[in-house]
Protein backbone atom coordinates (compact mmCIF):
# COMPACT_ATOMS: atom_id res chain seq x y z
CA UNK A 1 0.00 0.00 0.00
CA UNK A 2 1.37 3.43 -1.13
CA UNK A 3 1.02 6.50 1.31
CA UNK A 4 -2.03 7.67 -0.50
CA UNK A 5 -4.14 4.59 -0.25
CA UNK A 6 -3.44 4.58 3.70
CA UNK A 7 -4.10 8.35 4.22
CA UNK A 8 -7.55 7.78 1.95
CA UNK A 9 -7.92 4.14 3.93
CA UNK A 10 -8.27 6.48 7.03
CA UNK A 11 -10.74 9.32 5.65
CA UNK A 12 -13.70 8.80 7.63
CA UNK A 13 -16.79 11.35 9.37
CA UNK A 14 -19.98 10.33 11.68
CA UNK A 15 -23.11 10.82 10.29
CA UNK A 16 -24.97 12.81 12.95
CA UNK A 17 -27.95 14.62 11.21
CA UNK A 18 -31.29 13.35 10.42
CA UNK A 19 -32.84 10.04 10.36
CA UNK A 20 -35.33 8.34 8.52
CA UNK A 21 -38.19 6.19 10.12
CA UNK A 22 -41.36 4.14 8.19
CA UNK A 23 -43.43 6.79 9.64
CA UNK A 24 -41.99 9.64 7.58
CA UNK A 25 -42.25 7.64 4.28
CA UNK A 26 -45.27 8.49 2.16
CA UNK A 27 -46.72 5.86 -0.10
CA UNK A 28 -45.76 8.05 -3.37
CA UNK A 29 -42.45 8.35 -3.36
CA UNK A 30 -42.31 11.28 -5.49
CA UNK A 31 -44.05 13.42 -2.63
CA UNK A 32 -41.00 12.22 -0.65
CA UNK A 33 -38.03 13.51 -3.14
CA UNK A 34 -39.78 16.49 -3.98
CA UNK A 35 -39.39 17.07 0.13
CA UNK A 36 -36.37 16.12 0.46
CA UNK A 37 -35.25 18.52 -3.13
CA UNK A 38 -37.19 21.36 -1.04
CA UNK A 39 -35.89 21.34 1.90
CA UNK A 40 -32.50 21.07 0.45
CA UNK A 41 -33.23 24.07 -1.93
CA UNK A 42 -34.71 26.10 1.14
CA UNK A 43 -30.99 25.62 3.02
CA UNK A 44 -29.32 26.94 0.18
CA UNK A 45 -27.34 23.69 -0.55
CA UNK A 46 -24.72 23.94 -3.39
CA UNK A 47 -25.97 22.47 -6.74
CA UNK A 48 -29.05 20.72 -4.90
CA UNK A 49 -30.45 19.85 -8.37
CA UNK A 50 -27.37 18.36 -9.69
CA UNK A 51 -27.42 14.20 -10.31
CA UNK A 52 -25.67 11.75 -11.79
CA UNK A 53 -26.96 10.07 -14.39
CA UNK A 54 -25.63 6.66 -15.33
CA UNK A 55 -26.16 4.93 -18.85
CA UNK A 56 -25.05 2.43 -20.74
CA UNK A 57 -23.47 1.58 -24.15
CA UNK A 58 -24.24 -0.93 -26.91
CA UNK A 59 -21.38 -3.18 -25.32
CA UNK A 60 -22.66 -3.19 -21.38
CA UNK A 61 -20.06 -0.87 -20.56
CA UNK A 62 -21.22 1.96 -18.04
CA UNK A 63 -21.02 5.87 -18.42
CA UNK A 64 -22.20 8.17 -15.79
CA UNK A 65 -22.12 12.38 -15.53
CA UNK A 66 -23.37 15.31 -13.83
CA UNK A 67 -26.05 16.54 -15.47
CA UNK A 68 -28.93 19.32 -13.63
CA UNK A 69 -32.69 18.00 -13.35
CA UNK A 70 -34.70 20.82 -15.10
CA UNK A 71 -38.70 19.43 -14.35
CA UNK A 72 -40.20 17.79 -11.93
CA UNK A 73 -43.63 16.20 -11.19
CA UNK A 74 -45.81 13.51 -10.04
CA UNK A 75 -44.69 11.07 -12.84
CA UNK A 76 -40.81 12.14 -12.82
CA UNK A 77 -38.11 13.86 -13.16
CA UNK A 78 -36.89 16.13 -16.45
CA UNK A 79 -33.47 17.32 -18.03
CA UNK A 80 -32.25 18.75 -21.17
CA UNK A 81 -28.71 17.23 -23.28
CA UNK A 82 -27.43 17.17 -26.78
CA UNK A 83 -29.07 13.88 -28.18
CA UNK A 84 -26.04 13.64 -30.48
CA UNK A 85 -23.34 13.08 -27.42
CA UNK A 86 -22.27 10.36 -25.83
CA UNK A 87 -24.93 9.85 -23.42
CA UNK A 88 -27.67 10.74 -25.83
CA UNK A 89 -26.53 7.69 -27.73
CA UNK A 90 -26.51 5.12 -25.28
CA UNK A 91 -29.95 6.74 -24.25
CA UNK A 92 -30.92 5.88 -27.78
CA UNK A 93 -29.58 2.15 -28.09
CA UNK A 94 -30.88 1.87 -23.95
CA UNK A 95 -33.28 4.34 -22.22
CA UNK A 96 -33.16 2.05 -18.64
CA UNK A 97 -30.79 4.72 -16.72
CA UNK A 98 -30.29 5.51 -13.23
CA UNK A 99 -29.57 8.87 -11.57
CA UNK A 100 -28.18 9.99 -7.92
CA UNK A 101 -28.77 12.71 -5.83
CA UNK A 102 -26.42 12.81 -2.93
CA UNK A 103 -26.75 16.08 -1.02
CA UNK A 104 -23.84 15.74 1.58
CA UNK A 105 -24.46 18.63 3.84
CA UNK A 106 -27.79 16.81 4.93
CA UNK A 107 -25.87 13.36 4.68
CA UNK A 108 -29.10 12.23 2.13
CA UNK A 109 -28.73 10.20 -1.17
CA UNK A 110 -31.75 9.00 -3.61
CA UNK A 111 -31.01 6.88 -5.76
CA UNK A 112 -33.59 6.04 -8.56
CA UNK A 113 -34.05 4.01 -12.05
CA UNK A 114 -36.60 3.72 -14.85
CA UNK A 115 -36.81 4.51 -18.21
CA UNK A 116 -36.28 7.59 -20.05
CA UNK A 117 -38.28 9.67 -23.20
CA UNK A 118 -37.99 12.35 -25.47
CA UNK A 119 -39.43 15.57 -24.65
CA UNK A 120 -42.06 17.27 -27.28
CA UNK A 121 -40.36 19.87 -29.40
CA UNK A 122 -42.78 22.38 -27.76
CA UNK A 123 -41.46 21.88 -24.58
CA UNK A 124 -37.85 21.60 -25.88
CA UNK A 125 -38.15 24.79 -27.60
CA UNK A 126 -39.71 26.63 -24.65
CA UNK A 127 -36.92 25.27 -22.11
CA UNK A 128 -34.23 26.21 -24.44
CA UNK A 129 -35.89 29.88 -25.22
CA UNK A 130 -35.75 30.25 -21.13
CA UNK A 131 -32.08 29.47 -21.10
CA UNK A 132 -29.61 32.71 -20.71
CA UNK A 133 -28.70 33.74 -24.04
CA UNK A 134 -24.85 32.90 -24.01
CA UNK A 135 -25.49 29.35 -23.25
CA UNK A 136 -27.84 29.05 -25.83
CA UNK A 137 -25.03 30.34 -28.39
CA UNK A 138 -22.75 27.83 -26.40
CA UNK A 139 -25.32 24.77 -27.34
CA UNK A 140 -25.43 25.89 -31.28
CA UNK A 141 -21.73 25.99 -31.30
CA UNK A 142 -20.92 22.79 -29.64
CA UNK A 143 -20.84 19.48 -31.21
CA UNK A 144 -21.45 17.88 -27.56
CA UNK A 145 -19.14 14.95 -26.84
CA UNK A 146 -17.41 15.47 -30.25
CA UNK A 147 -13.23 16.22 -30.29
CA UNK A 148 -12.07 19.46 -30.91
CA UNK A 149 -8.62 20.32 -31.52
CA UNK A 150 -8.22 23.40 -29.33
CA UNK A 151 -10.24 25.67 -27.25
CA UNK A 152 -9.22 28.38 -30.04
CA UNK A 153 -11.40 26.41 -32.62
CA UNK A 154 -14.09 25.98 -30.07
CA UNK A 155 -14.25 29.87 -29.46
CA UNK A 156 -14.16 30.40 -32.72
CA UNK A 157 -17.21 28.83 -33.48
CA UNK A 158 -19.27 30.19 -30.89
CA UNK A 159 -18.09 33.68 -32.74
CA UNK A 160 -19.40 31.95 -36.18
CA UNK A 161 -22.27 31.10 -34.31
CA UNK A 162 -23.25 34.53 -33.19
CA UNK A 163 -22.11 35.95 -36.66
CA UNK A 164 -24.82 34.65 -38.15
CA UNK A 165 -27.34 35.19 -35.64
CA UNK A 166 -29.93 32.44 -35.56
CA UNK A 167 -30.24 32.24 -31.89
CA UNK A 168 -33.06 29.46 -32.47
CA UNK A 169 -32.81 25.60 -30.73
CA UNK A 170 -30.57 22.99 -32.72
CA UNK A 171 -32.97 19.80 -33.84
CA UNK A 172 -30.38 17.61 -32.09
CA UNK A 173 -30.46 19.25 -28.72
CA UNK A 174 -33.53 18.53 -25.98
CA UNK A 175 -35.16 16.91 -22.91
CA UNK A 176 -35.84 13.66 -21.24
CA UNK A 177 -38.51 12.72 -19.30
CA UNK A 178 -37.19 10.08 -16.87
CA UNK A 179 -40.38 7.82 -15.57
CA UNK A 180 -38.96 5.94 -12.32
CA UNK A 181 -39.33 2.03 -11.59
CA UNK A 182 -37.54 2.56 -8.26
CA UNK A 183 -36.71 5.04 -5.68
CA UNK A 184 -34.11 4.37 -2.96
CA UNK A 185 -33.57 7.04 -0.01
CA UNK A 186 -30.31 7.04 2.69
CA UNK A 187 -29.73 8.92 5.04
CA UNK A 188 -26.65 8.94 7.10
CA UNK A 189 -26.89 7.69 10.87
CA UNK A 190 -23.98 7.15 13.30
CA UNK A 191 -21.57 4.19 13.65
CA UNK A 192 -22.57 3.66 9.73
CA UNK A 193 -25.88 2.05 11.02
CA UNK A 194 -27.73 3.98 7.83
CA UNK A 195 -31.68 4.02 7.45
CA UNK A 196 -32.30 3.09 4.17
CA UNK A 197 -35.25 2.50 2.13
CA UNK A 198 -36.53 1.23 -1.10
CA UNK A 199 -39.50 1.59 -3.06
CA UNK A 200 -40.08 -0.62 -6.33
CA UNK A 201 -43.16 -0.20 -8.80
CA UNK A 202 -44.82 -3.57 -8.96
CA UNK A 203 -48.47 -3.56 -10.66
CA UNK A 204 -49.10 0.13 -10.80
CA UNK A 205 -48.52 0.01 -6.74
CA UNK A 206 -45.09 1.05 -4.84
CA UNK A 207 -44.03 -1.57 -2.67
CA UNK A 208 -41.55 -0.34 0.69
CA UNK A 209 -38.99 -2.13 2.02
CA UNK A 210 -36.38 -1.18 4.46
CA UNK A 211 -32.35 -2.76 3.53
CA UNK A 212 -30.02 -3.20 5.68
CA UNK A 213 -27.03 -0.94 5.73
Amino acid sequence: MNDFEGKTGKIRREYQAGQLDRAQLSSDPHVLFQQWLQEVVDADVLDATAMTLATVDQNGRPAARIVLLKGLNNQGLQFFTDYSSRKGQEIASNPQVAVLFYWKEVNRQVRITGTLEKLSDLVNESYFDSRPEMSRWAAIASDQSQPVQDRQTLEAAMRNAQNVGDLMKPARWGGYHLYPDSFEFWQGRPNRLHDRFLYILEDDTWRIARLQP
